[in-house]
């Protein structure tokens, strides 16, 4: 009965839909009436309402929904959703200032006379909007009513026109800032704690230990980490489209033919021209980005950047041709370069620390800087409500997308708990598990599933109902260890086509209603199929190089201010990967340097400080050898783990197996205590004889030499640990003992000081390494491409 109310769920979803319901309603509505529908069943039945639910009654289902959404977002970590509606705010205002006319209008004119120039122009334009606004909508039709007539009056094709507009319009749920990596990283935040926990019982059923090494945990996502993923794959698709219609013009001259400008082609007016159109986009990108790339900014922060940066490019727009309509921007240049300029020039800017004159004068500045900022912000917002009443209309709809990003977001929770009520997360689970091929066939049907969707449900929808329901099975996966970050900007890459897919395609519906009648509906489906196809294959290449999404957000954190110390387990393996490279041209300078300080005469230290560095020095060339006893280790493993893996992988699914019958038996004998001494109990009791004698058909099939491969495998792995241990044992020890006495030896031989202070600092990114507090930053650039690959984790499990 269960699977009958999963599918009454889903048909009353996708009927309620389809009648052109709001999402808003659609969802929740689908939810309520299910559960309702089951309790009433239940009860005439059974006499019980709960008994087509998998537990509880339907009361707490009902409830379960608005419960989890408000214990997740009413804690005071959870913000990440804040920052939606300033983005909102910051893309509608700079939709008002009509940037996108003058971008258009210039960059046409700018790549005109190259084949294809005009779709590049509207596909280089696209992305500078989609950085800064990440409206499709507005995107779509500003170049629908600027571009589309250009191009066909300079004889472009028309499914080749309608398809470029189209698809540049989507770059913006895919380039940052965008929505939908906001709401994909706050759902997947939900996910990695939910596959944390599927993890750490998969690592305890496997080992029998109840603590997990860190290593092993889920690397979780964050929106700012979001950002920096899908930024390389945005421009990545960006470039796709590009070559796409510059090949098709070269190869069908007729389809896209180069504009020639009149006159000349390079004056300094029109780099003038084309200087002003790309400044203000610029500026916005370096403002919002620039500040989360660099780490000065969080998204909340970087969001309440874009706003003020919006109203004041549009403070400016609004009565542009006015003498003062430069003030408020020129006010607020001033003042933050005051501010920056008091920053740098060392004032003690701290009011409860200020002692000095100067600092008071400092302060004086501060202050008068910090007024000039609030007082231009005022001035354009003002001047922004005043004309054509832009703020009051800017926040009207800023306040009704939130709105409605809320309510669905409300009304997913409720239906992903009438889904879980009736069984159907482990139903997916059990789905998916019993996939041949492991985990990228379960990825690939997830993809595929995905995709189909996009054809009848908006990017919304896909994302608070499908991500909640697959991620954490995905990401709890220990053979290929994805980030959550990466499964989100694949998602991302994946759900963007529901903007082009039809007969539900939003960009296509936005193109149709301001495209000429001249433009059938069939020349826009026609033109955006190519691009469909290359956004699946900008997919399928970042599937491929997981570096693309992982390499941005590792580096900024192992960059960043709140960077973790080298001897983090997790950065482990590619910081051995790099120093033991090193060490490759560096050991026999340091055996060397290490010697000829154990030559020098130390008879000017106390006995201790003697036999302290006596040792240290000692130990130097013993962490050296054992790198080398790491290394055979290592490759001893890896001959091993080839034969291993596919015996292991075999016999840990047959555990899996059994494990689920173990729990379905638990289940059936719950449900014969209710039915005992009835034909339904005899059903039941037959139900979990079967299920045993399945179990033990199971364990026969598990190989006798299972437990000494087992075995073998974990003592070798149990000796490489070992090794490593000893290693950084060794030189951390070594290093800070010679630190340790180089103060000391100052005072009593500055001679041998200097030495071991040359060979401290020559052997600090190296042999004392794990002593420092953060990795420097170009052992972190470097090490960030080795971590950026998703590990095969299986073989710990």
């Amino acid at each position: 009965m269960e699977l009958l109310f999963l599918a009454i769920l889903f048909l009353t979803m996708m009927f309620a839909l389809g009648s052109g319901f709001p999402v808003a309603f659609a969802l929740p509505g689908s939810a309520i009436i299910t559960i309702i529908l089951a309790a009433v069943v239940g009860t005439l039945l059974d006499g019980d309402s709960g008994a087509y639910f998998v537990r509880d009654g339907p009361l707490e289902w009902l409830t379960a929904g608005v419960t989890n959404f408000r214990g997740i977002y009413w804690e005071v970590e959870r913000d990440t959703l804040i920052a939606i509606p300033l983005f909102i705010f910051m893309g509608i205002m700079l939709q008002r200032s009509k940037v996108a006319e003058d971008l258009l209008v210039t960059m046409a004119q700018l790549f005109g006379p190259v084949p294809g120039g005009l779709g590049i122009s509207v596909v280089f334009v696209g992305a500078l909007l989609a950085a800064t606004t990440g409206i499709v909508g507005a995107t779509v039709v500003a170049m629908g009513l600027i571009s589309l007539p250009a191009m066909l009056r300079n004889n472009y094709s028309k499914p080749l026109a309608t398809g470029t507009i189209c698809a540049s319009g989507t770059l913006g749920q895919i380039i940052p800032p965008s929505i939908v990596l906001i709401i994909l990283a706050d759902q997947l935040s939900n996910a990695v704690d939910q596959a944390s926990s599927q993890r750490k019982e998969l690592y305890k059923a496997a080992t029998g230990d109840f603590s997990m090494p860190s290593h092993l945990e889920i690397i979780s996502t964050s929106a700012g980490d979001m950002f920096l993923g899908a930024f390389l794959p945005g421009l990545l698709l960006v470039a796709l489209y590009m070559i796409y219609i510059f090949v098709s013009a070269i190869l069908r001259p007729g389809t896209a033919p180069a504009v020639p400008m009149e006159g000349r082609i390079l004056t300094q007016q029109f780099i003038l021209k084309v200087f002003l159109a790309l400044l203000p986009p610029l500026l916005m990108i370096f403002a919002v980005l620039g500040s989360i790339l660099m780490g000065v900014a969080t998204v909340n922060q970087a969001g309440a950047i874009g706003a003020i940066g919006a109203a004041m490019m549009a403070s400016y727009r609004l009565v542009e041709g006015k003498k003062n309509a430069f003030y408020p921007v020129i006010l607020m240049g001033l003042s933050l370069l005051l501010l920056v300029i008091l920053i740098n020039t060392g004032f003690n800017l701290k009011i409860l620390t200020i002692s000095t004159t100067m600092d008071y004068f400092g302060l004086v500045l501060a202050l008068i800087g910090v007024a000039g900022l609030m007082v231009s912000i005022l001035w354009a917002l003002i001047r922004c409500y005043r004309v054509e009443s832009t703020l009051h209309h800017v926040m009207l709809e800023t306040a009704k997308t939130t709105s409605m990003v809320f309510i669905i977001l409300l009304g997913a929770a409720m239906l992903t708990a009438a889904f879980r009520a009736f069984g159907g997360e482990e139903i997916v689970k059990h789905g998916l598990g019993s996939l041949p091929g492991g985990f990228w066939t379960q990825f690939f049907v997830v993809m595929l599933v995905i995709f189909l969707l996009g054809f009848f449900l908006d990017f919304i929808e896909i994302a608070v109902v499908v991500v909640p329901i697959i991620a954490p099975i995905l990401l709890a996966d220990p053979s290929a260890n994805v980030t959550a970050v990466w499964l989100g900007v694949m998602v991302g890459l994946n759900i963007q086509t529901s903007f082009l897919t039809p007969p539900f395609g939003f960009a296509l519906f936005y193109l149709r209603g301001v495209a000429d009648a001249a433009v059938k509906t069939i020349d826009i489906y026609k033109g955006v199929v190519p691009f469909i196809v290359l956004q699946l294959i900008g997919l399928a290449i970042v599937g491929y190089y997981p570096q693309l999404v992982n390499y941005l957000p590792t580096r900024s954190y192992l960059t960043g201010e709140t960077s973790p110390p080298p001897r983090n387990p997790r950065l482990q393996a590619c910081l051995n990967e790099h120093l033991f490279a090193e060490y490759q041209v560096t050991a026999s300078t340091i055996r060397a340097e290490a010697a000829a300080i154990a030559a020098l005469d130390m008879g000017k230290l106390d006995d201790t400080d003697r036999t302290k560095l006596t040792e240290a020095i000692a130990n130097i060339p013993v962490a050296l050898d054992q790198v080398s006893v790491i290394t055979a280790l290592e490759n001893d493993r890896t001959v091993m783990a080839a034969e291993y893996k596919p015996f292991h992988t075999k016999v840990r699914k047959i555990e899996r197996d059994i494990r689920r019958l173990e729990d379905h038996i638990d289940e059936l004998k719950d449900e014969l205590r209710q039915y005992r001494n009835t034909s339904t109990g005899a059903r039941i009791q037959r139900d979990i004889d079967e299920s045993r004698a399945e179990i033990k058909a199971l364990k026969a099939t598990i190989p006798a030499d299972w437990a000494a491969r087992s075995k073998a495998y974990q003592q070798l792995d149990r000796d490489l640990t070992n090794a490593q241990r000893l290693y950084h044992r060794t030189a951390e020890r070594a290093y800070t003992d010679i630190v340790s006495i180089i103060e000391k030896a100052r005072a009593v031989d500055p001679r041998l000081a200097d030495q071991l202070t040359l060979f401290e600092e020559n052997t600090r990114h190296s042999i004392g390494l794990l002593a420092q507090d953060r990795l420097p930053v170009d052992i972190a650039r470097q090490i960030s491409g080795c971590l950026a690959v998703h590990r095969d984790l299986s073989l710990s499990f």
